[in-house]
């Protein structure tokens, strides 16, 4: 079926057909999956993106927390469950544009010691199969991309939106202490602190510490639509102002001519050729029917779970243990990062602030005199609500401690163990094992967090570490490397078993480091697409 690549054919299908053809077919349409398909735009091959939800709708609940938080109404994923067989909803997003339509808009770049091995109190975090200024070009190319706004700043403080395109925040503060080096400037400004924000970067600086802008992709300046509202971190962006999968990689690729999108197609298995060297055929279900696609080239963006467990559920004689798990290590070092919310609470003063996550701090990121291992990464939220906070207490308590406190992600490193992994139930749901590990690490960076926020004011400091379902950070479950023995993929994520076999989500990341993980995917994309031979 190759009528959808005519010109007046829609790049969104809607015509049903049972089988399709490409040159490249793309599975997922997260960061990995559309920043890929953005790349390709415009080279001639024929580029079919699948995707097996719709688009998320901007309406009014995307701006409600009770609709958000308390009533789920973007959660429409499958259950997972554990190995002893206990249920959970996982924090995974079937949509155009993945779970990326509701991240914090976070893209940090990862440090440059990130690509090496790194001691850490319980154990090393292994050495990546290229460095740092491998990727920067195209860490470059994706800060363009997803217009973020990063790097020093020149003022105090901004509350106005319409001094948003300023740099707002740190005039003496600098840039971050372990940032990387830089071909050229951020393409945006960093995102101005409010007031309350802008007083405790100072508070912070005078205890000795580095506050820096956080990273952040929003289309913010004058005649941009990001409003710096309250509902940014953890919800869909209405106004179309966060730099998400689909506003900003997949909607202007889809402009180009030659790709084109399938929504509601769940894939459901991948065959090969008698060799096992090739995929010949996508298997899928659209909205419950079956249908198949060819194509030369086959590029696996379902997030580290859901393509790990894809490829166990593609078992075949040739590859009897999952396609491409001739090491046994498809599914295995499932990584999740060490993840805790931390409330600094002040109860002689209420928090005005709309939009909070602009700071944050890595003075404990790396190994220091007084600190010999790695502890991980302070950032600002999305400022919480009542309907945020666990609901077991009562309404009006969570709303006086929302109303008061200050919101912290603390974010540390958990190193690879391949006893965490991916696996299939009998009935083919998705098996989730997971043992936490470098906690020490962990504990360490929230005692350090508590008496950083208590010398900055905030007497009362609350945490709470986030469980399994938390896993919006998942990678390391198809991990790439030199050595074929032990790697499932090559630097450029191409399967080492299967030559027409990429693999461009968080799954390639032999390590986690203790940074968000979305523009490195990205990153990671656009060096795929530009030298991994998929357009050869």
């Amino acid at each position: 079926m190759t009528g959808i690549w005519a010109a007046t054919a829609p790049p969104v299908v809607t015509s049903d057909a049972d089988r399709y053809e490409a040159d490249i077919v793309i599975i997922g349409s997260g960061a990995g999956g559309a920043t890929t398909a953005w790349a390709l735009a415009g080279s001639g091959a024929r580029v079919l993106v699948l995707e097996r939800g719709g688009f998320l709708p901007r309406e009014g609940a995307n701006w409600s927390a009770r609709a958000v938080f308390a009533e789920r109404r973007y959660h429409n994923a499958e259950p997972w469950r554990t190995p002893a067989g206990k249920r959970f909803v996982p924090a995974a997003h079937y949509y155009v544009g993945g779970t990326t339509k509701v991240y914090g808009a976070g893209l940090p770049r990862l440090r440059t010691s990130d690509f090496g091995a790194v001691e850490h109190r319980e154990g090393t975090s292994p050495a990546w199969p290229f460095g740092y200024q491998e990727l920067e070009p195209y860490y470059a190319e994706a800060e363009r991309l997803y217009r973020v706004h990063g790097g020093a700043a020149d003022s105090d403080s901004a509350s106005d939106a319409d001094t948003a395109s300023d740099a707002g925040a740190d005039a003496d503060a600098g840039q971050d202490p372990t940032a990387p080096p830089r071909s050229g400037p951020f393409p945006h400004p960093p995102v101005p602190h409010e007031p309350v924000i802008a007083g405790l970067a100072r508070r912070l600086r005078h205890q000795g510490l580095h506050p820096y802008p956080l990273e952040l992709g929003v289309d913010l300046g004058p005649d941009r639509p990001c409003l710096r509202c309250g509902t940014c971190d953890g919800f869909p962006c209405r106004v179309g102002a966060k730099s998400d999968a689909e506003t900003r990689a997949l909607r202007p690729a889809l402009r180009r001519g030659n790709v084109r999108l399938l929504t509601h197609t769940r894939v459901t298995r991948l065959t090969t050729d008698p060799t096992g060297r090739t995929v010949s055929t996508v298997h899928a279900l659209r909205e419950g029917h079956p249908l198949t696609v060819r194509a030369a080239r086959v590029v696996l963006a379902a997030g580290a779970i859901n393509s790990a467990a894809l490829l166990l559920r593609s078992a075949c004689a040739a590859h009897p243990d999952g396609l491409a798990n001739g090491t046994g290590l498809v599914g295995r070092n499932l990584m999740l990062h060490n993840n805790s919310v931390l409330l600094a609470v002040d109860p002689r003063q209420r928090n005005p602030v709309v939009f909070q996550k602009t700071l944050a701090v890595n003075d404990f990121y790396q190994a220091g005199p007084d600190r010999p291992y790695p502890l991980g990464n302070l950032q600002l939220m999305g400022k919480v609500g009542a309907e945020m906070l666990p609901p077991g207490y009562p309404y009006r308590l969570r709303e006086w401690v929302a109303g008061h406190s200050l919101d912290w992600w603390v974010m540390s490193e958990d190193l690879p163990d391949p006893r965490n992994r991916v696996t299939l139930a009998p009935d083919g749901q998705i098996t989730v094992r997971r043992v936490a590990t470098n906690l020490r690490a962990h504990r360490d960076l929230l005692r350090a967090a508590r008496r950083m926020l208590r010398r900055a004011g905030y007497p009362l400091v609350l945490s709470h570490r986030m469980g399994l379902d938390a896993t919006g950070h998942q990678c390391g479950t198809t991990v790439a490397g030199l050595d074929e023995a032990h790697s499932v993929l090559d630097p450029f994520c191409r399967s080492h078993q299967v030559r027409n076999l990429y693999v461009v989500d968080g799954g390639f990341f032999p390590s986690s480091a203790a940074v968000n993980p979305t523009l490195t995917i990205a990153a990671q994309a656009l060096r795929t697409a530009r030298r991994g031979g998929l357009l050869d």
